[in-house]
């Protein structure tokens, strides 16, 4: 796809990961969407920083755990801009073990209402319009919380129910790019531990003490925590260089998934 004069709709643009998506996104010369609800203190920076790319962006103040205003906003970003051609699904309320503690009903069902219901809505009130488009593009974020879940040194960092609702987000990618077909193009990028998400910038990483981060990384092949940058890059190949994937998730983790099994050199063997 040429992003140049596309609409992308971009959850959690305000800061961090969504936020980098939004600017590269701009400065490929798309027309930028983005509702928020709280972190209102990064909004100025944010609107720098897509001015800045060449955008005038679309501020839409809408709690998106309100399921029946999210047609309405959906409806606000056409009007502006004519239709919605990329829709970065970038939302998710994670509590972390070290932070909450054991869960109480609020916490978990903020966690599905915000991780799962919120996409699910979202995606299907701009179904029509990313058909429309012709040659739309959905990137679901999600996590490897859905694959490790509270073990290892993620234990104190992803809650039981934070991974099982990021193991449906993998359901939903593969049902969507089936319901989207052929207009649509539908995959998701599964992130290990990333600066803002999970990482360095966030209140559960200060928490940890030194020999917990340190163990993360460790378990990490490639030795660090995942950079904004990172993401972005991989989104940026599917959004624009992935004309034939749908359906897939990248694992975009840095190998901690692998990290916990190492290779024992080869046997001489016996024959």
């Amino acid at each position: 796809m040429k992003v140049d004069g596309k609409v992308a709709l971009v959850l959690g643009a305000v800061k961090g990961i969504g936020r980098g998506i939004a600017v590269a996104l701009a400065q490929r010369g798309a027309k930028i969407a983005a509702p928020y609800w709280d972190w209102e203190a990064h909004l100025p920076e944010m609107v720098q920083r897509l001015e800045a790319a060449g955008a005038k962006p679309l501020l839409l103040k809408v709690n998106l755990l309100e399921t029946e205003k999210i047609a309405a906003m959906v409806d606000a970003v056409v009007g502006r801009f004519g239709g919605i051609d990329i829709l970065i699904n970038n939302m998710e309320r994670g509590g972390w073990p070290v932070v909450h503690g054991p869960y109480i009903q609020e916490q978990w069902d903020l966690e599905m209402a915000t991780t799962l219901r919120a996409k699910w809505w979202v995606f299907n009130a701009c179904l029509p319009h990313l058909k429309a488009s012709g040659e739309g593009v959905v990137v679901n974020l999600s996590s490897i919380a859905g694959i490790v879940g509270r073990c290892g040194p993620a234990g104190l960092i992803f809650n039981d129910g934070y991974a099982a609702a990021n193991r449906g987000v993998s359901l939903l990618t593969e049902t969507w790019a089936r319901m989207a077909a052929p207009e649509v193009r539908v995959n998701e990028i599964m992130l290990g531990f990333v600066e803002t998400r999970h990482g360095p910038e966030t209140r559960g990483w200060a928490l940890l003490s030194e020999a917990q981060k340190r163990a993360v990384v460790d378990h990490t092949l490639l030795r660090r925590i995942g950079r904004v940058e990172d993401v972005v890059k991989a989104v940026c190949f599917l959004v624009e260089e992935a004309p034939f994937m749908t359906g897939g998730v990248l694992r975009l983790d840095g190998g901690y998934v692998l990290g916990a099994e190492g290779v024992p050199p080869m046997p001489p063997g016996v024959l």
